[in-house]
């Protein structure tokens, strides 16, 4: 199976006992799909994965693999600080129906080079051959992924893809030089996907495209097509959108967005906190700009 295109980085709705709010889920689902997204993503950043506990964390993958029903794939994230956990969440994913994982590694203290290696092979071969997604993000985790050490796994047969998060392009650039075409390399909201694309990129993997999908698709149609002009037009605005998310909580503006939007996804799990009514105004006013609203 090959991973292309826009995939929406989920949120989690949980009701206020903290189970998993399936019609509001299987609606979201429907939304995306009908927009024609390539596939969903359940758990990574945006999914507030650090705030669930393993029941919902497999109760919000389960939610979309039963709302997607095979139309898209959907890539269940993974993420701990322990590699034995790390397993058994991907033991668990595989067996629920997940076409793929997205691979994190939470760290409280600094982990090297060959522990960090470690962890990803790991998961890899607990996916039992499904395609793995390597997430890095250095702004949240304590130990990123070093250039050796991707080029390293990307010699793994189900390793195949990444998403990085560092917001630096150069580095983007570097792994698709180092890998040689052996990852498929996903921009991520903090980039501009079109100049990601432009490098080599296969898409956009990010939580904005929840609340903008036909945008987003869109703006990477016209990149793969190659009319950078029409595709810069697209992303000036929506990078407006990503400046906002900057400034304040992600999830808390992706659910503030689903929210404007007639989705009752809830607010951000506790401690975090839901928007102020100024941002929200914000986020409306960015919104119908773009004709989002």
């Amino acid at each position: 199976m090959s991973f292309h295109g826009v995939f929406p980085y989920l949120v989690s709705s949980l009701d206020r006992t903290g189970v998993v709010r399936e019609d509001v889920m299987e609606a979201l689902v429907e939304r995306l799909i009908s927009a024609g997204v390539h596939g969903l993503v359940p758990l990574g950043s945006t999914g507030e994965f650090a705030y669930l506990d393993a029941a919902q964390r497999l109760a919000v993958v389960k939610s979309v693999i039963r709302a997607a029903k095979g139309r898209v794939p959907v890539i269940a994230g993974v993420a701990s600080t322990s590699t034995a956990d790390a397993v058994a969440q991907t033991r668990a994913m595989v067996a629920a129906g997940a076409d793929g994982i997205l691979a994190i590694l939470e760290a409280y203290f600094p982990i090297p080079d060959d522990g960090v290696e470690a962890y990803f092979t790991a998961v890899a071969e607990a996916a039992q051959g499904l395609p793995v997604v390597l997430y890095t993000n250095p702004n949240f985790q304590r130990s990123d992924l070093s250039l050796p050490v991707i080029d390293r796994l990307s010699w793994i047969e189900n390793i195949r893809y990444i998403k990085d998060a560092s917001s630096n392009t150069g580095r983007l650039l570097s792994i698709l030089e180092r890998t040689e075409g052996r990852l498929g390399v996903f921009a991520a909201s903090a980039h501009i996907p079109a100049c990601v694309m432009m490098i080599g990129g296969v898409g956009w993997m990010a939580g904005p495209a929840c609340i903008v999908p036909e945008r987003s698709l869109e703006l990477y149609e016209a990149a793969r097509a190659g009319d950078w002009p029409r595709a810069m037009a697209l992303q000036r605005p929506l990078w407006r959108i990503n400046e906002l998310f900057a400034r304040y909580s992600l999830a808390a503006c992706i659910k503030a967005a689903l929210d404007l939007q007639g989705f009752e996804v809830g607010d951000p799990i506790a401690p975090q906190k839901p928007l102020p009514p100024a941002a929200r105004a914000e986020i409306a006013a960015a919104l119908r700009l773009i004709g989002a609203l």
